[in-house]
């Protein structure tokens, strides 16, 4: 009984898993809504069977995306299936939300690296090139517009685009990593609450406002701050790439602290919870604000601001 109900469930979830790629490659608009779906079926088989019996479904899943579309569906079933098993995994062996999280992410960021790498040795064909190409055709051509318009003469918006350009392509790393963990982030809001409801016990996340990073992270902050002022390395090089990536992401953990901080003094002052939701969203629009958020984290982190207010208000 128990193999047949697993072969059963193996079934059903291979079936979910191809009406769910189906509408992702032949639906526009439904595309958009199906592959935020696409990882439960592995997630809820991966969570009550063992890894083997999972592996199996993801075989399975890679052979259905060849029947429904082509080769190119392969790499949508690889980071998908992985993933969702990974996630079923983690709550099968009763792991922490954070270990699943971070394991999850991992494994979704290696994908994207090894399937963006098997595109360029396969087909030969560097897509980020083409597409930095596509930009700057179209932005010649806006540029050209915009001068006959008397918007500013077209070097000058091409300099401003380049400079734009080489920012986003050194940061390149960073956004590929931020981008990674934003969407699992997303994916794990959307299906874990499914999850739930088929009675799966699922790992429950601690309130953002105790999200404590580890000190040891202000230190790498302050040393990378050091080096790019001491080292300075040439722009374009992989020194100057490395050390602006590392610096972009820890900026980004001590703006993520200094939420957690103002969750936190919100939490201790009774606010209303739309309180610190509206400052999360003007600093995001009124960027300059961020410089505040950033100074919030260093500070909690490095002089305890948290244990101070708790000392205070005791």
């Amino acid at each position: 009984m128990g193999k047949s109900k697993m072969l059963t469930e193996g079934a059903l979830m291979l079936a979910v898993f191809a009406i769910l790629l189906f509408i992702y490659n032949y639906i526009p608009l439904l595309s958009i809504v199906s592959v935020l779906f696409l990882l439960l079926p592995f997630i809820l088989y991966s969570a009550k069977y063992p890894f083997k019996h999972a592996l199996v479904l993801l075989i399975g899943s890679i052979l259905i995306s060849v029947l429904l579309g082509s080769l190119f569906l392969i790499p949508v079933a690889l980071i998908y299936g992985t993933t969702g098993i990974a996630i079923g995994y983690c709550i099968r062996t009763k792991k922490s939300k954070f270990v699943l999280y971070m394991s999850a992410s991992i494994l979704f960021l290696l994908n994207a690296i090894l399937q963006y790498i098997a595109f360029i040795v396969l087909f030969n064909k560097n897509i980020l090139k083409v597409l930095i190409t596509t930009f700057e055709d179209s932005f010649q051509q806006s540029a050209k517009i915009l001068e006959g318009l008397g918007q500013g003469s077209s070097e000058q918006l091409m300099e401003q685009y380049n400079a734009f350009l080489d920012t986003i392509t050194t940061l390149l790393p960073s956004l590929l990593v931020i981008s990674s963990f934003v969407v699992v982030w997303l994916l794990l809001a959307i299906n874990l609450p499914i999850v739930k409801r088929f009675k799966i016990d699922v790992p429950k996340w601690n309130a953002f406002r105790e999200l404590k990073l580890p000190k040891s992270i202000l230190w790498y902050y302050l040393i990378t701050i050091i080096l790019a002022i001491i080292w300075r390395p040439e722009q374009g090089t992989y020194g100057n790439m490395a050390l602006v990536n590392l610096n972009f992401i820890l900026q980004m953990l001590m703006v993520l602290q200094g939420y957690s901080f103002v969750f936190f003094f919100s939490h201790e002052k009774r606010w209303t919870k739309a309180i610190p939701i509206l400052i999360v969203i003007f600093t995001f629009f009124l960027f300059p604000l961020q410089y505040i958020i950033r100074i919030l984290g260093i500070m909690d982190l490095g002089f305890g601001l948290r244990q101070f207010l708790n000392r205070k208000s005791s």
